[in-house]
């Protein structure tokens, strides 16, 4: 009987003959590898490489689309006085927005019922309200009230003036901007406080900090990691709001945009630059909250990624490297053995 040892394993040499065996038929080794072949996602790919060549090539070739005319618009002056108003619009209900809804938001937190049912209350209206018909209530708040004054609670009156002098179409835009952004900013804040640790406050209550000490010196700047996106968020959906105010009469950019349009018939050139300005104008938000990201992150990253602009520069300072070693004279090796 042949003993086990005899049995040469799947590959190795025959015994006496010199010869590699046959592989076993289940051996893993000698399975041939073929990577697999996604024909779906080449075929996913091709497609939308086409669509988005189709897509450009009509912009490029579509005489409706007016180049000429867009590039008269753009840069106008008019165009221009419209952006700066609604940047301008931006700023006071981002700003003011904010600044109550982070006020709303401690209420929301805080432990009297009172200012709790306040705050929920405020919100739920300001938000169940479209923002188009606030606007429209803003503007017609004169015929509600025609004058506004100063004096004793359910008593006489000392002063009063008439309120379109003190409320302005400007200021009816702002005054709806801003209380319908304070109802969302205050959920933004409210979430980003409860995101942060109970044991922080703890810790220093037991410090004895002041209570307003610990809010702006611990808690809000831990709050900002996750108040900073959806804050970022609904900044960029306000810019783009602001074109609600069109319905007042103010020279904002979509306004504006539709008077010149309503003049000369070049519908869609003049919202062509609409379209541009509004890109512009968001992507610089973004590239703003990125920054502002990124400094309120160096808590977490001790050494966080490099930006755009670092990434950048680092590749500039490769390829000049490369060029610089490429220019150099090539110094040919002695032999060896040779003492000249």
């Amino acid at each position: 009987m042949a003993s086990t040892t005899d049995i040469a394993p799947p590959g190795a040499p025959t015994p006496g003959t010199g010869r590699e065996a046959p592989p076993a038929p289940h051996d893993p080794a000698s399975l041939k590898v073929v990577p697999a072949r996604n024909y779906a996602r080449w075929a996913a790919a091709v497609a939308v490489i086409v669509l988005v060549t189709q897509f450009v090539h009509g912009l490029a070739t579509n005489p409706v689309w007016e180049w000429g005319v867009f590039g008269d618009y753009v840069l106008s002056e008019t165009i221009v006085q419209a952006v700066w108003v609604t940047l301008q619009l931006t700023a006071y209900a981002t700003v003011l927005g904010f600044l109550l809804g982070t006020v709303l938001a401690f209420m929301r937190l805080s432990r009297s019922p009172v200012l709790q049912t306040v705050a929920w209350t405020y919100i739920w209206i300001f938000r169940s309200i479209p923002m188009i018909v606030q606007l429209v209530f803003w503007f017609n708040l004169s015929a509600l009230y025609e004058r506004l004054g100063l004096g004793v609670p359910f008593g006489p009156v000392f002063w009063s003036v008439d309120s379109n002098s003190i409320i302005g179409t400007m200021g009816a835009a702002v005054i709806g901007l801003t209380l319908h952004q304070a109802a969302y900013a205050a959920e933004i804040v409210r979430g980003g406080v409860i995101a942060v640790d109970d044991g922080q406050l703890e810790a220093a209550a037991a410090l004895g900090i002041p209570r307003l000490r610990q809010i702006r010196r611990i808690v809000l700047p831990q709050a900002m990691r996750a108040i900073l996106p959806t804050a970022g968020n609904e900044i960029i959906g306000l810019l783009k709001g602001t074109s609600v105010v069109y319905v007042m009469s103010i020279g904002e950019l979509f306004y504006q945009v539709q008077v010149v349009y309503g003049r000369n018939g070049r519908v869609i050139p003049l919202l062509l630059v609409a379209t541009a300005w509004y890109v512009v104008l968001t992507s610089l938000l973004s590239v703003a909250q990125y920054y502002v990201e990124r400094r309120y992150a160096r808590g977490a990253n001790r050494t966080p990624p490099p930006t755009p602009l670092q990434r950048a520069r680092r590749f500039a300072r490769t390829l000049r490297a490369a060029a610089a070693r490429r220019d150099q004279p090539v110094i040919p090796l002695k032999p060896l053995g040779d003492s000249r």
